[in-house]
């Protein structure tokens, strides 16, 4: 993999996009872990204004500290970084207090996730449409196309995506190139939307590495290992449920001899 050729790419890529579509700058949520860390650091190295908004909702103090020492890394590197924090505690807070309590309490903390995650979809594009912006996606290949591992019209809803051809390994590749700070590097990947430390690998029950396997496998199944077919069924399984985020939204077509 050629990380340093592929940053290039990228950051000209995000340059001429933003040139195109009359944009100033980006913004982009920053939560402590590699993806955001790489999204934002690419983002910023185009010389545009490049916005870093923190936006903790119950959050875990590590995950915070990590992200408040990426954007003094951008701050320090790049002139055109900036940073701002919208606390959305008390508005999650609020909306948990008038939504109707459910009796059936997995179904209910799920939900109360995803909204954690539209919350802060709409916090940025209050910037993006403020300062003629470009909301920045953090998710990565597997994420997006593989096990839709995000939150439809949450993390998902973003105006570009620079990352989403490179699996998580790459990923770290290019933040180990870019100079992300070690903290992060060595974090375990997690979402952050939940009230505890619960990992990626927790809720998926696999790690990138194995998902990523499982995304290109295409061999003899009679052959594999158990936790090989343990890991398969997985992707397989995340892969069905999901389809419903990575494939566009279903249009119901009137035949024309109904609207004549």
């Amino acid at each position: 993999m050629q990380a340093a050729k592929i940053i290039e790419h990228i950051t000209d890529w995000l340059d001429s996009y933003a040139e195109q579509s009359g944009a100033k700058g980006f913004v982009i949520g920053v939560s402590g872990g590699i993806d955001s860390a790489v999204t934002s650091t690419l983002g910023a190295r185009t010389g545009r204004p490049m916005l870093c908004v923190e936006m903790p909702i119950h959050q875990h103090s590590d995950q915070v500290t990590r992200a408040q020492r990426h954007i003094e890394f951008l701050k320090q590197n790049f002139p055109h970084a900036a940073s701002t924090e919208v606390p959305l505690t008390g508005l999650f807070d609020g909306l948990l207090n008038v939504l109707p309590k459910d009796d059936n309490e997995e179904l209910h903390a799920m939900a109360l996730v995803n909204t954690r995650a539209r919350l802060r979809m709409t916090t940025l594009y209050y910037f993006a449409a403020h300062h003629n912006y470009l909301v920045l996606g953090t998710g990565n290949k597997v994420e997006d196309f593989g096990i839709g591992f995000y939150t439809k019209y949450g993390d998902g809803g973003v105006d570009v995506s620079p990352i989403a051809d490179l699996n998580k390994t790459e990923v770290y590749a290019l933040g180990r190139e870019l100079g992300v700070i070690e903290e992060i590097l060595q974090a375990a990947p997690t979402d952050g939307l939940w009230h505890d430390d619960r990992t990626d690998e927790d809720q998926i029950g696999a790690s990138y590495p194995e998902l990523e396997w499982a995304m290109e496998f295409d061999g003899d199944e009679a052959r594999l290992e158990a936790r090989q077919k343990e890991v398969l069924a997985i992707y397989r399984r995340l892969n069905r449920a999901n389809q419903h985020k990575m494939q566009p939204i279903p249009v119901c077509m009137i035949p024309e001899n109904l609207k004549s």
